[in-house]
């Protein structure tokens, strides 16, 4: 029983950091759980911070179903199209290839190069929907293994969005589908995943809306460049741990 507390935490806590949780969670369960399937166990913990995001952010969901919020709903659904593509493309293509350490490695010295262009006050003279493509391409790419989506997002909104709370919401918010579609993917394709100790995903909802008030709070005490700069070492940090792994 501890075990399955134990991965449900891990997950609703690096799902919202620059380190893919997924990653996490494999060489973790390879060492107390040993009679599971890592990728499928892993998107069915996401359903339990999916749930803590939809409540988290539930006002900003209602926006989006009354399309009340016009740029946000454009956002959604460009990066969505992208994503949803590229990442059934990628997954049906490379099956369970990692090269992820690699582009992790990458996507830390992304972010901090956005952090010195923040710091500098270097703003890049982007439209709002080439940003919605090259996030939706970014998340596309997580769907390989090791990849972190929320350091891939972050590092697409970074590109020209300032205002750290904003870009935290959208990179959460923006995994809604590319969840459910993934969950509802595995589920169908595989009903047994239904048989997984369900204290883990409560354990995943739980710990996901602490950590994500935690960090969401952080974010708005704290200089973006900065908050930044710590998600860049992150990555690059992760990507040698998953190297040498």
């Amino acid at each position: 029983m501890w075990e399955y507390i134990l991965l449900g935490a891990l997950q609703g806590i690096f799902e919202w950091i620059p380190i893919s949780s997924e990653g996490v969670l494999t060489l973790f369960s390879s060492f107390i759980v040993t009679d599971i399937n890592n990728i499928d166990f892993s998107l069915f913990l996401h359903l339990g911070t999916m749930l803590a995001i939809i409540i988290y952010f539930r006002k900003e969901i209602v926006d989006l179903i009354l399309l009340k919020d016009k740029k946000l709903v454009r956002f959604f659904v460009i990066a969505s199209f992208v994503s949803l593509a590229l990442g059934f493309i990628l997954y049906k293509t490379i099956g369970d290839i990692s090269i992820g350490s690699g582009l992790l490695f990458l996507m830390g010295l992304g972010l901090l190069l956005t952090s010195w262009f923040q710091r500098k006050n270097i703003k890049l003279k982007i439209s709002d929907d080439i940003v919605s493509f090259i996030v939706g391409i970014l998340q596309g790419i997580a769907v390989i293994p090791g990849v972190s989506r929320s350091g891939a997002t972050i590092f697409g909104l970074s590109l020209k969005e300032v205002d750290p709370s904003e870009i935290l919401k959208k990179s959460y918010l923006i995994s809604l589908p590319a969840v459910a579609a993934s969950s509802g993917y595995i589920f169908l394709s595989n009903p047994t995943i239904s048989s997984f100790p369900w204290v883990a995903l409560l354990s995943s909802f739980i710990f996901g809306i602490v950590s994500l008030k935690i960090i969401l709070d952080f974010s708005k005490k704290i200089n973006f460049s900065t908050l930044t700069m710590i998600f860049g070492l992150l990555c690059l940090f992760g990507g040698l741990v998953e190297l040498w792994i």
